[in-house]
């Protein structure tokens, strides 16, 4: 079955079958049908618009299936528990940016128990949508795994929680699996579980 449209030189197909393609080219055509496009052109020409719309569907169709096989890669693709869950006072800082780790130094005194930070740090990741990739805050040492919502990419969240000073001594390493850049997101994430382990 051809799709066809009305054009001032009279009934041409289009898209070939009926389908997504055929729809999208109805769809197409007759909006340049509608804006004038059309008009005023002999056969040759319209015939030369057809096939650059044609070949624009097509693009576009290899984009969205680029964009869906790489989604379904970064979902299922296998995660070794060794390689993620690392302690943050003895990782090697990765080689791309996109990271924050707070260890040694820079880990981050609570005035909390290590019992009540990871009941708090628990409560933070549950509602992020955030699942124990191994470990667990009881035992002070837990990585977590959070996927972004549309892509599915990986991030990984590594803490070791020490009891030190009356408090709990956090530390936080939180990284991408993939790309360089990460937009802040990892940064965004380090401070909202600060504050939700600082009880604020």
């Amino acid at each position: 079955m051809q799709a066809c449209l009305m054009r001032p030189d009279g009934m041409v197909p289009f898209g070939g079958r009926s389908g997504v393609f055929g729809t999208i080219g109805i769809f197409v055509s007759s909006h340049m049908a509608a804006s004038g496009v059309w008009s005023g052109l002999d056969p040759s020409r319209a015939g030369a618009h057809e096939k650059s719309v044609r070949i624009f569907l097509v693009i576009l169709a290899l984009v969205a299936v680029g964009v869906a096989g790489l989604a379904i890669y970064v979902r299922v693709a296998s995660v070794d528990a060794a390689d993620w869950h690392v302690d943050p006072e003895e990782v090697t800082p990765p080689a791309t940016p996109n990271f924050v780790l707070l260890a040694g130094s820079t880990a981050v005194q609570i005035d909390a128990e290590p019992s009540v930070v990871a009941e708090r740090i628990d409560a933070v990741a549950e509602a992020e949508g955030a699942v124990v990739l191994a470990g667990t805050t009881d035992e002070g040492f837990v990585t977590f795994v959070v996927r972004s919502r549309i892509m599915g990419y990986p991030d990984f969240i590594s803490l070791r929680l020490v009891a030190q000073d009356g408090g709990t001594r956090l530390h936080i390493f939180s990284r991408s699996r993939y790309g360089q850049s990460d937009l802040g997101v990892n940064a965004a994430r380090v401070q909202r579980w600060l504050t939700a382990a600082r009880g604020e």
